[in-house]
């Protein structure tokens, strides 16, 4: 198929929609799943994949994000809390960290369990587009792509879409 007109392909994942960027603006994540081990980023649309990204960490990935300043990205279900244009990162997702839970085990343990966590694009004084030259984990916790990358998820994540991070 050529033009502006949507493509279906097979992968090993299942099925995947690949649109142009018009189509891409009708068909809205309706999920957001994030496997830390695998370094992905996928953007559903029910049971199919729209896009997928892959993705930097923290320097400290494996775990469940416990405390502020434990370069550990959160894992379970959060949501998208807002669309935020970043300073230091030009757009960014809020997603719902610290959740009650989170902030009810920290209280117990006596420790702050961080501020919130976000999908980012790169900062100003990084910057590649090349996915070979990209360096593997160089977030503080959060979930890292490139900016060009970043603006693609910025319009297909609307506020409040479930997010799953996995280990």
């Amino acid at each position: 198929m050529t033009g502006r007109r949507a493509c279906l392909f097979a992968m090993l994942s299942g099925l995947v929609w690949v649109t142009t960027p018009a189509a891409a603006q009708e068909m809205l994540a309706t999920l957001v799943e994030i496997d830390k081990s695998e370094r992905m980023l996928r953007l559903k649309w029910g049971a199919n994949t729209i896009r997928a990204y892959r993705i930097a960490l923290g320097p400290n990935p494996l775990g469940h994000k416990r405390q502020a300043g434990d370069g550990r990205t959160p894992e379970g279900n959060y949501l998208v809390a807002a669309h935020e244009t970043h300073g230091d990162y030009f757009l960014a997702l809020r997603l719902s960290y610290p959740a009650a839970a989170d902030r009810a085990v920290a209280r117990a343990r006596g420790i702050d369990p961080g501020g919130p966590v976000l999908i980012h694009g790169q900062p100003a004084a990084m910057v590649w587009d090349d996915p070979g030259t990209r360096p593997h984990d160089w977030t503080s916790g959060g979930i890292g792509l490139t900016t060009r990358e970043m603006e693609e998820v910025w319009t297909l994540v609307p506020d409040g879409t479930p997010v799953a991070i996995t280990p």
